[in-house]
């Protein structure tokens, strides 16, 4: 194929799109379609006080203590695998995405040093006690706005209750309970 052909292909393929946005600018100014003033159908909504209350309000999170008296770290170790893509919780084991967990309880907030931590976490100055965990695994984005942990969180109390026990029992020394 010489290059007459392939410029003769090129012209055509230009003027057919040309052709295809004239006539569509064309059709836009030939149809002026007129909306209407009110819906065809409208639909009547009575609006709930106590449903639109509920629904704007979350109920505070229950506290961790009386949920740690009944954990079971066993069950806590099956959340756990929630984690795995992430997180690794041996001793010694290197960090993925996010950091190893061994030790994490009562430790400080961002305290694996070869690890980079994101902005949310690094400028927390407080250490990751029973509560935070508690926030930080319900929600972590709330916890931490700007956090790069993807993880949407856990709602079951007892879960969360069973995971922190299981992260508890995973150190040099664990931390009493409260």
């Amino acid at each position: 194929m010489d290059s007459f052909e392939l410029n003769k292909i090129t012209a055509a393929v230009l003027i057919a799109l040309l052709a295809a946005m004239i006539a569509c600018l064309l059709g836009d100014a030939a149809v002026d379609p007129e909306k209407p003033i009110n819906n065809a159908y409208v639909v009547e909504v009575q609006e709930d006080a106590s449903s639109s209350t509920a629904a704007n309000q979350e109920k505070p999170l229950e506290p961790i203590g009386p949920l740690l008296a009944k954990a079971d770290p066993a069950n806590g170790e099956k959340v756990f695998k929630k984690c795995l893509a992430c997180h690794t919780i041996s001793k010694g084991e290197p960090h993925k995405t996010g950091p190893n967990l061994w030790n994490i309880v009562m430790n400080h907030m961002g305290h694996e040093a070869d690890f980079a931590y994101s902005g949310a976490i690094k400028s927390k100055k407080e250490q990751w006690t029973y509560e935070n965990l508690n926030k930080f695994l319900h929600k972590p984005r709330e916890f931490a706005p700007g956090t790069k942990m993807t993880f949407i969180g856990i709602s079951n109390d007892q879960e969360r209750a069973d995971l922190i026990a299981f992260l508890r029992k995973n150190a040099d020394s664990p931390v009493p309970l409260p």
